[in-house]
């Protein structure tokens, strides 16, 4: 088993998103750097435990794998010989995943080694995408609603209007890199990138740090965000509103917020998709002779049905267009009647004697189905 827990290591939640773990992984990585924190044994180990956490859980497969085994022992998760779900075994496979990280636009071993990726000037990087659950009645998922939700969330810092610095004059290129956020090196044929060991990827150094902010251009902030839930939503659909995650480090752009949706369950209707079925009760004279009958729909409206006469207990009826609508528009569902015959109970002395005088006038004609099934009877045990 895993000595110690990678999502605890990366200070995530099992069901993060890619984005997140990306984000927790390069907060980390630049707080644990060893260039950073040099003659630091522990920070030096802690930086390595990260960065094996984020090999894994940055990959969907591996992940997958250590989420059912508990284990990075390749071959106790099936990774293989060269899976990479072991232990580093050295700083040079952690600094890898580092610049695989940090390495440009693309985050790609190509674009990393061979310089592709990534712009001539190093912006900040984005920031972590947040998540919520939004709990809806049935009827407000029919009809779509507005919500309010309140979150914390890092915003732009207004003193600074998220450079990090007090003042223009505070923010220097980095004479490193050159802005670049990389140090590119040629090594016979190929040419090679790596982040920056002066300015971790940022492509500028902040000299006079803004006094609100410390430098990271954004603050925590309560608000509470209107949230608009389209119709025709169901349990298990993610909204996406883009932008309003968290602000990214320094002026780097807002991460996304995902919004997770659970309806509660109706007391007479239950969906199908996009159909709404009910269940209706109707009398055994009304199942004879037919009716006409009048039943409510999930929007709150009464729809109208025939029911001819004759009819059998599930049989179903469809009312066109009386479910849900299409979340993404393209029509709507339909209301289906699901129609059960009610036998009666406690009848009286007279209702017994009207039953009986019936019963007496009913020929075969009137119950097709039991003669079909004692036909059905008689074949069987024949043969």
């Amino acid at each position: 088993m895993s000595s110690f827990d990678y999502y605890k290591e990366l200070g995530i939640s099992r069901d993060a998103t890619q984005e997140e773990i990306k984000a927790a992984y390069r907060k980390n990585a630049l707080q644990y750097h060893p260039d950073k924190n040099q003659g630091n044994p522990e920070a030096t180990e802690k930086f390595k435990k990260i960065s094996q956490a984020y090999e894994v859980l940055g990959d969907e497969e591996k992940r997958r794998h250590y989420d059912q085994y508990g284990t990075h022992d390749p071959r106790a998760a099936g990774f293989g010989p060269s899976g990479g779900a072991g232990g580093f075994s050295s700083m040079e496979e952690a600094l890898r995943t580092f610049m695989h990280a940090f390495g440009g636009g693309g985050d790609s071993v190509f674009d990393s080694f061979f310089g592709g990726g990534g712009s001539e000037e190093a912006g900040g990087q984005q920031g972590a995408s947040k998540k919520i659950n939004i709990t809806l009645s049935f009827e407000e998922a029919v009809k779509g609603v507005e919500k309010e939700a309140n979150i914390t969330n890092y915003v732009c810092c207004n003193t600074c209007n998220g450079l990090g610095a007090a003042s223009a004059n505070g923010i220097k290129k980095c004479p490193a890199c050159q802005g670049r956020g990389q140090i590119h090196q040629t090594r016979g044929f190929f040419s090679m990138s790596s982040v920056c060991h002066q300015c971790y990827g940022q492509g500028k150094t902040i000299t006079d740090p803004c006094k609100t902010c410390r430098g990271e251009g954004r603050v925590k902030k309560k608000q509470t965000l209107p949230i608009k839930i389209p119709a025709g939503v169901d349990t298990g659909m993610r909204l996406r509103m883009s932008g309003y995650g968290d602000v990214g480090e320094r002026g780097g752009p807002a991460g996304d917020l995902y919004i997770f949706i659970t309806v509660k369950p109706h007391d007479v209707f239950q969906r199908d998709g996009d159909n709404v079925v009910v269940e209706f009760p109707i009398s055994f004279v009304e199942a004879s002779l037919g009716c006409k009958k009048e039943l409510p729909t999930p929007t709150g409206e009464n729809a109208r049905i025939s029911i001819p006469d004759g009819t059998q207990s599930g049989k179903i009826l469809r009312v066109k267009g009386g479910g849900f609508p299409n979340v993404r528009g393209k029509g709507k569902g339909d209301l289906l009647v699901k129609l059960l015959v009610e036998t009666p109970i406690r009848l009286t002395d007279d209702q017994k004697d009207l039953l009986k005088k019936f019963q007496k006038l009913e020929t075969e004609r009137n119950n097709p189905l039991q003669g079909n099934f004692s036909e059905k009877v008689k074949v069987f045990f024949s043969e």
